[in-house]
Protein backbone atom coordinates (compact mmCIF):
# COMPACT_ATOMS: atom_id res chain seq x y z
CA UNK A 1 0.00 0.00 0.00
CA UNK A 2 1.31 3.43 -0.95
CA UNK A 3 2.21 5.68 1.98
CA UNK A 4 0.78 9.20 1.98
CA UNK A 5 2.72 12.24 3.13
CA UNK A 6 1.29 15.77 3.12
CA UNK A 7 3.62 18.62 2.18
CA UNK A 8 1.94 21.95 2.81
CA UNK A 9 3.33 25.47 2.50
CA UNK A 10 2.39 28.20 4.95
CA UNK A 11 2.82 31.89 5.65
CA UNK A 12 2.92 33.35 9.13
CA UNK A 13 0.33 31.05 10.71
CA UNK A 14 0.67 27.31 11.39
CA UNK A 15 -2.86 26.50 12.48
CA UNK A 16 -4.78 26.25 9.21
CA UNK A 17 -1.93 24.66 7.16
CA UNK A 18 -1.46 22.03 9.86
CA UNK A 19 -5.19 21.23 9.92
CA UNK A 20 -5.13 20.90 6.15
CA UNK A 21 -2.11 18.59 6.26
CA UNK A 22 -3.75 16.38 8.88
CA UNK A 23 -6.92 16.13 6.80
CA UNK A 24 -4.91 15.24 3.69
CA UNK A 25 -3.39 12.21 5.41
CA UNK A 26 -6.76 10.97 6.64
CA UNK A 27 -7.22 12.93 9.83
CA UNK A 28 -6.45 12.01 13.43
CA UNK A 29 -9.92 11.10 14.66
CA UNK A 30 -8.67 7.80 16.04
CA UNK A 31 -5.87 9.58 17.91
CA UNK A 32 -7.79 12.60 19.22
CA UNK A 33 -9.95 10.97 21.85
CA UNK A 34 -10.79 11.47 25.51
CA UNK A 35 -9.54 7.95 26.17
CA UNK A 36 -5.92 8.56 25.13
CA UNK A 37 -3.26 10.92 26.43
CA UNK A 38 -0.84 12.44 23.92
CA UNK A 39 2.95 12.49 24.16
CA UNK A 40 4.78 15.03 22.00
CA UNK A 41 8.53 14.46 21.56
CA UNK A 42 9.74 17.94 20.62
CA UNK A 43 13.39 17.27 19.74
CA UNK A 44 14.84 19.96 22.00
CA UNK A 45 18.60 19.57 22.44
CA UNK A 46 19.97 23.05 23.18
CA UNK A 47 17.35 25.64 24.24
CA UNK A 48 19.40 28.60 23.04
CA UNK A 49 19.46 27.23 19.47
CA UNK A 50 16.47 27.52 17.10
CA UNK A 51 17.03 23.87 16.15
CA UNK A 52 13.72 22.51 17.44
CA UNK A 53 10.03 22.69 16.57
CA UNK A 54 8.72 26.20 17.15
CA UNK A 55 6.43 27.11 20.01
CA UNK A 56 3.71 28.12 17.55
CA UNK A 57 3.78 24.78 15.73
CA UNK A 58 3.67 22.81 18.98
CA UNK A 59 0.76 24.98 20.11
CA UNK A 60 -1.09 24.17 16.88
CA UNK A 61 -0.43 20.47 17.42
CA UNK A 62 -1.86 20.69 20.92
CA UNK A 63 -5.02 22.43 19.64
CA UNK A 64 -5.59 19.59 17.18
CA UNK A 65 -5.60 17.12 20.08
CA UNK A 66 -8.46 18.94 21.78
CA UNK A 67 -10.04 15.78 23.24
CA UNK A 68 -6.93 14.38 24.92
CA UNK A 69 -7.13 14.49 28.74
CA UNK A 70 -3.40 15.23 28.98
CA UNK A 71 -0.71 16.38 26.54
CA UNK A 72 2.83 15.68 27.70
CA UNK A 73 5.72 17.60 26.11
CA UNK A 74 8.62 15.23 26.69
CA UNK A 75 12.41 15.21 26.63
CA UNK A 76 15.20 13.38 28.44
CA UNK A 77 18.22 14.79 30.25
CA UNK A 78 21.38 15.44 28.25
CA UNK A 79 24.75 17.02 28.95
CA UNK A 80 23.34 20.48 28.14
CA UNK A 81 20.86 20.25 31.00
CA UNK A 82 17.89 18.63 32.68
CA UNK A 83 14.85 17.92 30.54
CA UNK A 84 12.41 20.00 32.56
CA UNK A 85 14.69 23.00 32.50
CA UNK A 86 15.21 22.79 28.74
CA UNK A 87 11.47 22.35 28.15
CA UNK A 88 10.90 25.84 29.58
CA UNK A 89 11.20 26.98 25.96
CA UNK A 90 7.53 25.93 25.74
CA UNK A 91 6.47 27.31 29.13
CA UNK A 92 3.82 29.63 27.63
CA UNK A 93 1.94 26.50 26.52
CA UNK A 94 1.86 24.84 29.95
CA UNK A 95 -1.54 24.38 31.60
CA UNK A 96 -3.15 21.76 33.84
CA UNK A 97 -3.69 19.74 30.65
CA UNK A 98 -0.42 20.50 28.86
CA UNK A 99 2.54 19.58 31.03
CA UNK A 100 6.33 19.20 30.60
CA UNK A 101 7.58 15.69 31.32
CA UNK A 102 11.07 14.28 31.91
CA UNK A 103 11.68 10.85 30.42
CA UNK A 104 14.73 10.60 32.69
CA UNK A 105 12.86 11.19 35.97
CA UNK A 106 9.86 8.91 35.41
CA UNK A 107 9.82 6.20 38.10
CA UNK A 108 7.23 4.19 36.21
CA UNK A 109 9.29 2.46 33.52
CA UNK A 110 9.43 -0.68 31.43
CA UNK A 111 12.70 -2.58 31.34
CA UNK A 112 13.38 -3.78 27.83
CA UNK A 113 16.28 -4.99 25.75
CA UNK A 114 17.27 -2.14 23.45
CA UNK A 115 20.39 -2.09 21.27
CA UNK A 116 21.60 -5.35 22.86
CA UNK A 117 21.40 -4.12 26.44
CA UNK A 118 18.81 -3.65 29.18
CA UNK A 119 17.27 -0.19 29.34
CA UNK A 120 14.44 1.40 31.35
CA UNK A 121 12.08 3.39 29.13
CA UNK A 122 9.46 5.76 30.51
CA UNK A 123 6.00 4.21 30.61
CA UNK A 124 4.46 7.41 29.23
CA UNK A 125 5.77 6.59 25.73
CA UNK A 126 3.86 3.35 25.40
CA UNK A 127 0.39 2.62 24.07
CA UNK A 128 -2.43 3.41 24.62
CA UNK A 129 -0.84 6.88 24.75
CA UNK A 130 -0.52 8.61 21.37
CA UNK A 131 3.11 9.27 20.39
CA UNK A 132 3.65 12.40 18.27
CA UNK A 133 7.13 13.09 16.90
CA UNK A 134 8.09 16.56 15.69
CA UNK A 135 11.45 17.95 14.64
CA UNK A 136 13.01 20.38 12.17
CA UNK A 137 13.85 20.04 8.48
CA UNK A 138 17.59 19.56 7.98
CA UNK A 139 20.16 17.88 5.76
CA UNK A 140 21.62 15.90 8.67
CA UNK A 141 22.86 12.42 7.63
CA UNK A 142 21.42 10.89 10.80
CA UNK A 143 17.95 12.20 10.03
CA UNK A 144 15.37 14.16 11.95
CA UNK A 145 12.06 12.50 12.84
CA UNK A 146 13.50 9.04 13.50
CA UNK A 147 16.67 10.46 15.06
CA UNK A 148 14.36 12.18 17.57
CA UNK A 149 13.78 8.76 19.17
CA UNK A 150 17.42 8.93 20.31
CA UNK A 151 16.28 11.45 22.92
CA UNK A 152 13.92 8.88 24.47
CA UNK A 153 16.84 7.15 26.16
CA UNK A 154 16.80 8.25 29.82
CA UNK A 155 20.54 8.46 30.51
CA UNK A 156 22.62 11.61 30.08
CA UNK A 157 25.45 9.58 28.56
CA UNK A 158 24.23 8.81 25.03
CA UNK A 159 27.38 9.16 22.92
CA UNK A 160 28.19 5.45 22.75
CA UNK A 161 24.92 4.80 20.90
CA UNK A 162 25.98 7.06 18.04
CA UNK A 163 28.21 4.29 16.75
CA UNK A 164 27.37 0.92 15.23
CA UNK A 165 24.14 0.37 17.22
CA UNK A 166 22.54 3.69 16.20
CA UNK A 167 20.03 2.26 13.71
CA UNK A 168 19.28 -0.72 15.93
CA UNK A 169 18.63 1.55 18.91
CA UNK A 170 16.15 3.75 17.01
CA UNK A 171 14.29 0.80 15.47
CA UNK A 172 14.18 -1.07 18.79
CA UNK A 173 12.63 1.95 20.54
CA UNK A 174 10.18 2.45 17.65
CA UNK A 175 8.98 -1.15 17.91
CA UNK A 176 8.93 -1.15 21.71
CA UNK A 177 6.57 1.83 22.00
CA UNK A 178 4.31 0.59 19.21
CA UNK A 179 5.51 3.06 16.61
CA UNK A 180 5.10 6.78 15.98
CA UNK A 181 1.43 7.68 15.53
CA UNK A 182 2.00 11.05 13.89
CA UNK A 183 5.16 12.63 12.46
CA UNK A 184 5.36 16.38 11.83
CA UNK A 185 8.44 18.05 10.36
CA UNK A 186 8.60 21.77 11.14
CA UNK A 187 10.02 23.17 7.92
CA UNK A 188 9.91 26.80 8.95
CA UNK A 189 13.59 26.65 8.06
CA UNK A 190 15.86 24.26 6.21
CA UNK A 191 18.90 23.77 8.45
CA UNK A 192 22.45 22.91 7.48
CA UNK A 193 22.99 19.58 9.27
CA UNK A 194 22.77 20.02 13.07
CA UNK A 195 24.02 23.62 12.98
CA UNK A 196 22.14 26.91 13.40
CA UNK A 197 22.75 27.89 9.78
CA UNK A 198 19.40 27.98 7.97
CA UNK A 199 17.23 29.40 5.20
CA UNK A 200 13.51 30.10 5.34
CA UNK A 201 11.39 27.27 3.88
CA UNK A 202 7.85 27.64 5.37
CA UNK A 203 6.87 24.03 4.69
CA UNK A 204 5.16 21.39 6.84
CA UNK A 205 5.72 17.68 6.19
CA UNK A 206 3.12 15.49 7.90
CA UNK A 207 2.19 11.82 7.90
CA UNK A 208 1.09 8.77 9.84
CA UNK A 209 4.01 6.72 8.45
CA UNK A 210 7.05 8.21 10.21
CA UNK A 211 9.53 6.38 7.96
CA UNK A 212 7.83 7.84 4.88
CA UNK A 213 7.86 11.32 6.44
CA UNK A 214 11.58 10.95 7.16
CA UNK A 215 12.15 9.79 3.58
CA UNK A 216 10.34 12.79 2.06
CA UNK A 217 11.95 15.30 4.43
CA UNK A 218 15.46 13.96 3.83
CA UNK A 219 14.93 13.94 0.06
CA UNK A 220 13.72 17.54 0.01
CA UNK A 221 16.72 18.51 2.13
CA UNK A 222 19.03 17.02 -0.50
CA UNK A 223 19.90 13.71 1.14
CA UNK A 224 19.55 10.23 -0.32
CA UNK A 225 17.50 8.17 2.17
CA UNK A 226 18.44 4.90 0.48
CA UNK A 227 22.08 5.57 1.43
CA UNK A 228 21.38 6.45 5.08
CA UNK A 229 22.36 3.39 7.10
CA UNK A 230 19.89 3.81 9.95
CA UNK A 231 17.02 3.90 7.42
CA UNK A 232 17.98 0.41 6.24
CA UNK A 233 17.10 -0.98 9.66
CA UNK A 234 13.58 0.49 9.58
CA UNK A 235 12.91 -0.66 6.03
CA UNK A 236 14.34 -4.14 6.70
CA UNK A 237 11.95 -4.57 9.63
CA UNK A 238 8.98 -3.33 7.60
CA UNK A 239 8.38 -0.37 9.91
CA UNK A 240 7.51 2.06 7.13
CA UNK A 241 8.06 3.11 3.55
CA UNK A 242 11.58 4.23 2.67
CA UNK A 243 11.36 4.49 -1.13
CA UNK A 244 10.24 7.79 -2.66
CA UNK A 245 8.60 6.04 -5.63
CA UNK A 246 6.23 4.29 -3.21
CA UNK A 247 5.18 7.46 -1.40
CA UNK A 248 2.29 9.66 -2.53
CA UNK A 249 3.05 13.31 -1.82
CA UNK A 250 -0.14 15.33 -1.44
CA UNK A 251 -0.73 19.03 -0.88
CA UNK A 252 1.91 20.92 -2.85
CA UNK A 253 2.49 19.58 -6.39
CA UNK A 254 5.69 17.54 -6.65
CA UNK A 255 7.19 19.63 -9.45
CA UNK A 256 6.72 22.80 -7.42
CA UNK A 257 8.46 21.17 -4.49
CA UNK A 258 11.41 20.08 -6.61
CA UNK A 259 11.87 23.58 -7.97
CA UNK A 260 11.43 25.27 -4.59
CA UNK A 261 13.85 23.03 -2.70
CA UNK A 262 16.46 23.03 -5.43
CA UNK A 263 16.54 26.80 -4.99
CA UNK A 264 16.56 26.56 -1.18
CA UNK A 265 19.41 24.04 -1.16
CA UNK A 266 21.46 26.32 -3.42
CA UNK A 267 20.75 29.29 -1.16
CA UNK A 268 21.72 27.22 1.89
CA UNK A 269 25.01 26.17 0.28
CA UNK A 270 25.84 29.82 -0.38
CA UNK A 271 24.88 30.80 3.17
CA UNK A 272 26.99 27.97 4.54
CA UNK A 273 29.99 28.85 2.37
CA UNK A 274 30.15 32.44 3.67
CA UNK A 275 29.52 31.49 7.31
CA UNK A 276 31.91 32.65 10.04
CA UNK A 277 34.95 30.46 10.59
CA UNK A 278 34.11 27.16 12.30
CA UNK A 279 34.71 26.82 16.05
CA UNK A 280 38.28 26.25 17.12
CA UNK A 281 39.18 22.92 18.69
CA UNK A 282 40.66 24.45 21.82
CA UNK A 283 37.77 26.81 22.54
CA UNK A 284 35.16 24.15 21.81
CA UNK A 285 36.74 21.69 24.24
CA UNK A 286 36.79 24.42 26.88
CA UNK A 287 33.09 24.95 26.18
CA UNK A 288 32.38 21.23 26.55
CA UNK A 289 34.16 21.25 29.90
CA UNK A 290 32.29 24.32 31.10
CA UNK A 291 28.85 23.12 29.93
CA UNK A 292 29.23 19.78 31.68
CA UNK A 293 29.74 17.39 28.77
CA UNK A 294 32.96 16.17 30.38
CA UNK A 295 31.46 15.70 33.83
CA UNK A 296 31.61 12.00 32.91
CA UNK A 297 34.65 10.15 31.51
CA UNK A 298 35.10 10.64 27.75
CA UNK A 299 37.40 8.92 25.29
CA UNK A 300 39.29 10.76 22.58
CA UNK A 301 36.96 9.18 20.01
CA UNK A 302 33.87 10.48 21.82
CA UNK A 303 35.37 13.96 22.06
CA UNK A 304 36.18 13.88 18.34
CA UNK A 305 32.61 12.89 17.46
CA UNK A 306 31.18 15.66 19.63
CA UNK A 307 33.49 18.29 18.13
CA UNK A 308 32.38 17.31 14.63
CA UNK A 309 28.74 17.49 15.67
CA UNK A 310 29.37 21.02 16.92
CA UNK A 311 30.78 22.08 13.58
CA UNK A 312 34.55 21.70 14.17
CA UNK A 313 35.68 20.41 10.80
CA UNK A 314 39.47 20.23 11.18
CA UNK A 315 39.62 18.00 14.28
CA UNK A 316 41.65 14.79 14.25
CA UNK A 317 42.26 12.20 16.95
CA UNK A 318 45.86 13.33 17.40
CA UNK A 319 44.99 17.01 17.75
CA UNK A 320 42.09 16.29 20.13
CA UNK A 321 44.32 14.09 22.30
CA UNK A 322 46.99 16.79 22.44
CA UNK A 323 44.41 19.45 23.33
CA UNK A 324 43.03 17.30 26.15
CA UNK A 325 46.51 16.52 27.46
CA UNK A 326 47.31 20.24 27.69
CA UNK A 327 44.37 20.64 30.08
CA UNK A 328 45.27 17.61 32.21
CA UNK A 329 45.82 18.61 35.81
CA UNK A 330 44.24 22.01 35.20
CA UNK A 331 40.61 21.60 34.17
CA UNK A 332 40.45 17.85 33.44
CA UNK A 333 41.92 14.62 34.79
CA UNK A 334 42.95 11.42 33.04
CA UNK A 335 42.36 7.81 34.02
CA UNK A 336 42.45 4.29 32.57
CA UNK A 337 39.07 2.65 32.01
CA UNK A 338 38.79 -0.82 30.42
CA UNK A 339 42.19 -0.56 28.70
CA UNK A 340 41.42 2.90 27.32
CA UNK A 341 42.38 6.37 28.49
CA UNK A 342 39.46 8.61 29.40
CA UNK A 343 39.28 12.30 30.30
CA UNK A 344 36.94 13.92 32.80
CA UNK A 345 36.32 17.36 34.23
CA UNK A 346 38.41 18.02 37.32
CA UNK A 347 36.49 18.67 40.53
CA UNK A 348 36.68 22.28 41.55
Amino acid sequence: MTARVAVVEFGEDYAEPLRRALNLVGGIGDLNTEKRNVVVKVGLFQPSWPHHSSVDLVESLIHNFSEAPKVFLVESDNYVGKALKRLQVYRDLFTERVVPFSLSDDRLTRRLRVANEEMNLSDVMFKPNVFVDTHVLRNFPRGSILKNLFGCTPMVEKAKYHKEVFGTLLADIFEAIGGIDLAVVDGTYLFQSATQIKVRANTLIVGRDAVAVETVADSLAGLKPERMEFMHEFVKRGLGEGTMENIEIIGTPTEELKEKFASLRKKLRITYSVRPRPPQISRTIDRLIEEGWMNKPRTVAEALDELKRMGVRNATRAVVRTTLERRRGKTIMKAMDKDEWVYQRKNK
